[in-house]
């Protein structure tokens, strides 16, 4: 090797240059934002939803019964990483929002659901076909969003029901933050209820994370959601619920690989049409109304109307197809991104840096398992983002019943429900029925009604199969 060769040193003119580049691209000044606080958003996002790493292997491998899916666990870390970063990416540069994208919860549920379906019809390669079905309602999402019908949907909503949809994720997320973080727990007759061990390590964790984050945001300190997440971090390893991992570094040890192996021929038979239609009509809803809820709130809505929402629509669709192709269940957009939104994030690049940080997971896999093996660290984050969503409700007018009531209905039905799919879809339907029999139909635009006739027929041939 030649000694006298020297590597390239980064000077403050290269940094410089850097950032103006990434301000270009990414449009920071316009947004009023910095890339610190992007990254920082970025971390943030990624943290709260580190989870599905994990947790979507354990439930794909898997049916209801215990028996094995036939799918790999380390493939389907594989693909969720790789489709998660595909996904954010398009999300960030194409439509340059700070949203994240992942294979979703209850869609791969779902998705088991659907194997067990496949096979009690007799189909012995059933997860291959149940990725052809994903692939095939990816290609049925892309085409929906290349003919605007998705944006369509966005654009009919009234500011009562975005703002509804807004405070309904709020409170679903908060939920959930409540139960990761063990403070309410199933409850037999009034289904949930408070830990009557609230001094218990879990509980302990979470009111230390959520201490630190609402006094940091108090007092304007830039990451406080992100360090309030890595004190409950170091509160849980000191308490002894999660390990000093072994080894940072790790990769996926596939056995029986995934990519490649969806069967859309027998995807495509009559038989399977049910399946795919499941999958079209949640996975559009969960999709369009958590951007509603993180757009209404980072207010990115211009004159009732989301900028480059077609672009957005178009990255879950592209994702899930090759979430499909890799080995996954459907992609679709992450409530969790609000996290990030209520760090400072608002632009593309802050999406960037979740898809960057889902790669190098693949390599960083023990250490990504210590936070997410743990529900409480990462639930304060939750619980503060559903407060911030919830300010929304002022949005909503509430002296007029034709408004309120649909978006009150929203705001409910998603958590009570478990699904913004089905909250959103007992609105959709209350809407435009309570302004026609109040002699104000011409108030509603005339998707609203056909929505509501889908969302009908949903309920009566499709959700009742799912029940």
């Amino acid at each position: 090797m030649d000694e006298s060769y020297h590597p390239p040193i980064l000077t403050a003119t290269d940094i410089s240059r850097g950032r103006t580049m990434l301000n270009r691209i990414f449009r920071l000044a316009e947004n009023n934002t910095t890339v610190r606080v992007e990254i920082i958003a970025g971390i943030t996002t990624f943290l709260t939803m580190a989870y599905i790493i994990f947790v979507n292997p354990a439930v794909l491998a898997t049916d209801f019964a215990g028996e094995p899916t036939g799918l790999d666990p380390q493939a389907v870390m594989l693909a969720t990483c790789i489709a998660a970063a595909v996904a954010t990416i398009i999300m960030g540069l194409y439509a340059r929002y700070p949203i994240a994208q992942a294979p979703g919860m209850g869609n791969n549920h779902f998705f088991v659901t659907v194997v067990m379906g496949l096979t009690a019809l007799g189909i012995t390669n059933a997860w291959e076909v149940a990725l052809g079905i994903v692939f095939i309602s990816g290609f049925t999402f892309l085409l929906l969003s290349v003919l605007r019908v998705r944006q369509a949907v966005i654009d009919a909503l009234s500011p009562s029901l975005r703002s509804g949809i807004s405070v309904g994720i709020g409170l679903f997320i908060t939920f959930i933050g409540l139960r990761n973080g063990q403070i309410v727990i199933g409850e037999p007759g009034t289904l949930v209820g408070l830990n009557a061990d609230l001094f218990a390590s879990g509980p302990g964790v979470f009111m230390i994370g959520l201490l630190v984050i609402s006094v940091l945001h108090a007092r304007r300190i830039i990451g406080s959601i992100l360090i309030g997440v890595l004190v409950a971090a170091a509160t849980a390893w000191f308490l002894g619920e999660v390990e000093t991992p072994s080894a940072i570094f790790g990769v996926p040890q596939i056995e029986n690989p995934a990519i490649g192996r969806m069967d859309l021929r027998t995807a495509l038979t009559l038989a399977c049409v049910p399946f795919i239609i499941m999958f079209v009509f949640t996975d559009m809803f969960d999709t369009v109304g958590t951007l509603v809820g993180v757009t209404e709130r980072a207010g990115f809505m211009k004159d009732g109307r989301l900028p480059r929402a077609n672009r957005a629509l178009v990255s879950d669709a592209i994702g899930t197809m090759v979430g499909a192709t890799l080995g996954t269940s459907t992609v679709t957009s992450y409530i969790e991104s609000a996290a990030g939104v209520e760090q400072g994030g608002r632009t593309g690049l802050t999406g960037v840096v979740v898809a960057v940080l889902f790669l190098l997971a693949l390599f960083m896999s023990p250490l990504i398992a210590l936070v997410a093996s743990f529900p409480p660290i990462t639930a304060p984050a939750l619980v503060v983002v559903g407060v911030f969503m919830a300010q929304n409700v002022k949005r909503v007018a509430w002296d007029d019943i034709t408004e309120s009531l649909p978006a009150f209905l929203i705001m409910l039905g998603i958590p009570l429900t478990y699904s913004i799919a089905d909250g959103l879809a007992i609105g959709f339907v209350v809407y435009p029925v309570l302004k026609l029999l109040s002699g104000r139909g011409g108030e509603v635009k005339l998707l609203m009604y056909i929505l509501a006739a889908v969302m009908l027929a949903y309920f009566i041939f499709v959700r009742a199969q799912m029940g």
